[in-house]
């Protein structure tokens, strides 16, 4: 059995994760499309961006993997009714995962092992490569009746392109010496290529005009002399234009030192040093603050002579500061007011910026916190989301792609949600790193051992017809029976002693109808705790009567047994049944006896028409009998 579940498990795994490895991949790649299109990057850059993108994504395609595979398997052994042959067996649900659990078990600690030594170093490529993919210069492709200023300090403008190349009516504008000193340019025609060594554009003009000031040649004039200018026409004329279009790799050290570049040592040494600096900086921070502050006490030594000997003792004394100031004249007063304001602001000033650095500092730190433990979580998650998906399959018996990604997508994007939750307020500082980090775990385990627990019982946790009755049931509707037909039948129908049986079903219908109200006396409604026993009677030989009845091989009868009722409503209080001592003790606390009493006596009547319905049900019945 082991061999088998792994042999269905695997390939569709492996299938899954496929799948999802790829739908995360285009969404990350979709977020950065337009720093890849429309640069002229080579086949092979792209193809290492993809590579080193994928073994990024994998510890995060894993778990959704994992989920997709296991509610796909066990719908699909559910739907087949294999699932049910193993627990017939006397195979139990835990059992049956047993496998697939070690199996598991193997994967998350390859996906740590993975997160930990090869994901730093493909992050640190991949992020390294987006950066050099982001300084490359889009490739030269000037639009037609608009300005283009994809080129630094230049804005050009084309009003026609022939297919031979040539440019008709040009205007460029430079303005990389600054705006102030522009230079204007127009052309009836030109054209445009790139260097040999593609750091450079070459322009080549022809039959046209350009117009320069001479501001910077002319620096010693006054504003309000007029500034010179240069015209110049020309038959033929070349610009050459700085304009790197190579693809030069950045450094991979920009990225080494970053928290995304470390494996779990690293991280932790990085950890234990940024924490000891800042703590240092927060105790000399401190300590300036203090020195710094109001808080200095005043004191006058006393000078007295004891014993042929000087000596100083320190005496405090006590200073009014405000008959200090009110002594001053207004125009000290004013200079005190001014150097108190400058002092103030400068020191506010100062704190400032030291808690800038310091709030940069400790950012830092959270996020390598965050990332510390972001390597546990993600390999937990793939035996999360398995004890999640595989009772999940079991429960809802539905094979195929339909059900098993309705039910994988809404369970990976809620755990999405609750992960970027935790992720953020934990890089924020608004929780501590491992509250945030943890959060979405915290959140999902008990759900999956919730759903296992459920499943090993062989729950109907989604079953929506049982959801439907208990609703038809808390508004009083009645619920339909299902009766079939049984094609071996052990004990044929006594017809007889059948119809004896309704006709003292509807003596008791009749009797109750007649000797009960449907308003009860408040205190013999607690003494009983809401419980009719003429009523449960009916409600037992009701449901005697269908078992004996679905013995009988005529299809009349069985259709009619299906019109009896579930005489559920006899038992008004459900949770102090059989509790009669409480209950009286409760009903003697008479306002909050009343408000249990008054709708529990309303619902009794749905028992008046339940008992209506069995009487004339049970009549139907015995036509039917005698009529046969």
């Amino acid at each position: 059995m082991y061999i088998f579940l792994l042999k269905t498990y695997l390939p569709m795994f492996v299938m899954a994760f496929g799948i999802c490895l790829f739908i995360v991949l285009m969404q990350f790649l979709w977020k950065y499309v337009d720093e890849m299109v429309g640069k002229g990057l080579g086949l092979d850059v792209l193809g290492e961006f993809f590579i080193y993108a994928a073994l990024s994504f994998v510890p995060m395609s894993l778990p959704l993997a994992i989920l997709f595979a296991s509610v796909m398997v066990f719908g699909n052994m559910g739907e087949q009714f294999e699932l049910q042959a193993m627990k017939a067996s006397g195979i139990p649900l835990p059992r049956i995962m047993k496998p697939l659990v070690v199996f598991l078990c193997f994967v998350a600690v390859g996906s740590f092992y993975f997160q930990n030594n090869i994901i730093p170093s493909s992050q640190v490529k991949m992020y390294t490569l987006l950066y050099s993919m982001k300084q490359k210069s889009p490739e030269l492709e000037i639009p037609e009746g608009t300005f283009f200023n994809e080129i630094e300090g230049y804005n050009i403008y084309v009003r026609e392109k022939t297919r031979n190349g040539l440019l008709h009516d040009m205007m460029i504008y430079d303005y990389s010496q600054g705006f102030n000193n522009a230079q204007v340019t127009v052309a009836d025609s030109g054209r445009l290529k790139m260097s040999t060594d593609k750091l450079h554009l070459i322009l080549s003009l022809y039959n046209g005009e350009s117009f320069e000031n001479l501001r910077q040649q002319n620096r010693n004039a006054n504003n309000s002399e007029t500034v010179p200018y240069q015209k110049e026409s020309f038959n033929y004329k070349e610009l050459l234009i700085v304009f790197d279009a190579n693809f030069n790799r950045a450094s991979e050290s920009l990225m080494q030192g970053r928290y995304v570049g470390k494996d779990l040592n690293s991280l932790q040494a990085t950890i234990d040093s940024v924490t000891g600096r800042l703590d240092s900086i927060k105790r000399e921070y401190s300590h300036q603050i203090y020195v710094s502050s109001y808080r200095k006490s005043l004191r006058e030594y006393d000078v007295h002579v004891t014993d042929n000997r000087k000596t100083q003792d320190l005496m405090p004394e006590e200073i009014d500061f405000d008959k200090m100031y009110d002594a001053k004249q207004a125009g000290t007063r004013l200079s005190i007011l001014n150097q108190s304001k400058s002092s103030m602001e400068r020191i506010s000033s100062d704190y400032n910026f030291n808690s800038l650095v310091l709030v940069s500092e400790e950012k830092e730190l959270r996020r390598h916190h965050v990332e510390m433990h972001k390597k546990f979580t993600l390999s937990l998650a793939c035996l999360v989301f398995f004890f999640i998906g595989a009772p999940l399959g079991a429960i809802i018996r539905k094979g195929g792609l339909g059900m098993a990604v309705i039910i994988s997508v809404s369970l990976f994007v809620f755990y999405y949600i609750i992960e970027r939750i935790g992720t953020t307020m934990a890089t924020n500082g608004m929780w501590h790193p491992w509250q945030g980090m943890w959060f979405s775990t915290a959140v999902l385990f008990p759900l999956g051992m919730f759903l296992t627990y459920k499943a090993a019982h062989d729950s109907v946790l989604l079953n929506g017809e049982v959801y439907a009755d208990k609703l038809k049931k808390f508004f009083g509707q009645s619920v339909a029976r299902k009766i079939e037909k049984k094609e071996i039948i052990m004990y044929n129908l006594d017809y007889a002693s059948f119809a004896v049986r309704l006709e003292a079903l509807m003596q008791k219908c009749d009797v109750f109808l007649k000797q009960n109200r449907r308003w009860v006396p408040y205190f013999a409604f607690w003494k009983n705790v809401g419980e009719d026993d003429a009523a449960k009677q009916i409600a037992d030989e009701v449901e005697r009567l269908v078992e004996a009845g679905n013995n009988s091989e005529q299809n009349l009868i069985l259709n009619k047994l299906m019109d009896y009722p579930f005489v559920g409503h006899y038992r008004l209080l459900r949770g102090l049944s059989g509790y009669k001592k409480q209950g009286m003790a409760v009903g003697c606390f008479f306002p909050l006896g009343l408000l249990i009493y008054l709708p529990a006596c309303f619902g009794r009547k749905y028992l008046f028409r339940d008992i209506r319905t069995v009487r004339r049900v049970s009549e139907e019945l015995l036509d039917i009998i005698r009529k046969s």
